[in-house]
């Protein structure tokens, strides 16, 4: 009997395997979750295959709306093929509302309506804290070329207007979101995942938090939320 291969790489929600070829890997979501760049972390039963269900939904979603994603297809309840990228180490940030740091720097309220949205990038570096950065930090130090930071403008402002639709047809309300974006055959495709560990979602009648806020402020339920933001949007997680 084979044995396993090795991982390529463990983040703190997910682990990296080589796939069938050099040009794919295989995406393994853990049920392992974190907040404060992994000062609290825990494990909760079942988020790794909900999370798994959930990003294989919104990238086709994405892909069949025009939207270039390295996601292939779903293998079974945790892995997902995937193309290999070469990553820009870059956070992209687009949020509809005030949320989370945005309230903090700024001094705004929490909830309020921003408009236009506003987009930021981060620097991908824990020991850092993930430091905000702009166009000029990216061309200087070499993070992204000044088409690719405009490509990754560009589907950001797309995704986030696919998945307000999509959400505020579930009654939810997309507060906020994180992409990240990799290089593959000369394009700029959407790389990671989008789950609701990745963004801010709330009951559009409750403002209740159906996303990892529930986790970073004790609030419990977490997986219970996630699942239930899935059924909205008829994904199946056999709940």
């Amino acid at each position: 009997m084979s044995e396993a291969p090795a991982a390529i790489y463990e983040g703190k929600a997910k682990i990296l395997y080589p796939g069938d070829d050099a040009d794919t890997l295989v995406l393994f979501f853990k049920d392992d979750t974190s907040a404060f760049d992994g000062e609290k972390r825990e494990q909760l039963a079942r988020k790794g295959e909900i999370n798994n269900a959930f990003n294989a939904y919104i990238q086709t979603y994405l892909q069949e709306h025009g939207v270039p994603t390295h996601f292939v297809r779903r293998l079974d309840a945790r892995r997902s093929l995937v193309r290999r990228l070469d990553m820009i180490p870059v956070e992209s940030v687009l949020r509809n509302r005030a949320a989370g740091s945005l309230c903090r720097r700024l001094g705004i309220e929490e909830g309020r309506l921003l408009e236009p949205p506003v987009l930021e990038f981060f620097l991908k570096n824990d020991a850092l804290h993930d430091p905000m950065i702009n166009r000029s930090h990216m061309r200087t130090f070499g993070y992204a070329s000044t088409t690719e930071v405009e490509l990754m403008e560009h589907w950001t402002q797309r995704v986030n207007t696919l998945l307000s639709a999509r959400f505020a047809d579930a009654g939810l309300v997309l507060v906020d979101f994180k992409l990240e974006f990799g290089r593959a055959g000369g394009e700029i495709l959407l790389g990671d995942e989008f789950s609701p560990d990745g963004c801010r979602l709330w009951d559009a009648q409750s403002q209740e938090k159906m996303d990892k806020d529930r986790f970073r402020r004790g609030l419990g339920g977490v997986v219970e939320a996630y699942i239930e933001v899935a059924h909205r949007l008829g994904i199946a997680t056999d709940a």
